[in-house]
């Protein structure tokens, strides 16, 4: 995880940095950036946003976390988005147990009903359009759209101040999301 770390705060780096290394960088507001990843590339957004001050708020799409969070906690925005087989509280990967309890800022707990692991990757929707199994209950294109819409609901929320009510509960457009409540272990 500190490689990876090491690697997204390079690229920061490189884009915001005095002499940044792409011609449009200027575009890029060095105060709205965030990190988010799906499998490693989710525990390495707990594991960057520990060490760069730079990123404001993060997601972890269905990746278990191995950076130790300090006691004194992660006081940016975060969301947890995953599967419901392997992150619903107190399921067979505990580090998202371990992890909500010093999440000290703003802070969500998703599961989507029916998805694999990689169905916040554009991998069920290229599966579903070659016919092949995947093993996901959830088609293809919905994983896509929950993804899309909960990811931008909160880098709107937290990166441009815009008020998300997709966040605050569940939603009948979107029955396969469940907020968790880890003190219960129960997803709704």
């Amino acid at each position: 995880m500190q490689v990876r770390s090491a690697d997204v705060s390079f690229v920061l780096d490189e884009l915001t940095g005095p002499h940044p290394a792409w011609r449009a960088a200027s575009l890029i507001d060095p105060a709205r950036i965030a990190v988010a990843g799906q499998s490693l590339g989710g525990a390495t957004a707990v594991a960057v946003l520990l060490e760069d001050s730079r990123l404001r708020a993060g997601i972890d799409m269905d990746g278990t976390t191995y950076a130790p969070i300090p006691d004194s906690g992660l006081p940016r925005p975060f969301m947890f988005l995953g599967t419901q087989a392997n992150h619903s509280p107190g399921g067979p990967d505990t580090s998202w147990d371990r992890d909500w309890k010093l999440l000290t800022n703003w802070r969500r707990w998703l599961v989507v009903a029916g998805a694999q692991h990689m169905s916040f990757t554009d991998l069920g929707l290229l599966n579903d359009q070659l016919g092949l199994g995947h093993n996901a209950v959830l088609p293809g294109t919905q994983g896509m759209e929950i993804t899309r819409r909960y990811v931008r609901a909160f880098l709107d929320l937290h990166l441009r101040n815009q008020p998300q009510p997709v966040l605050d509960k569940p939603s009948t457009r979107y029955p396969e999301v469940k907020f968790c409540h880890p003190d219960t272990h129960t997803c709704q």
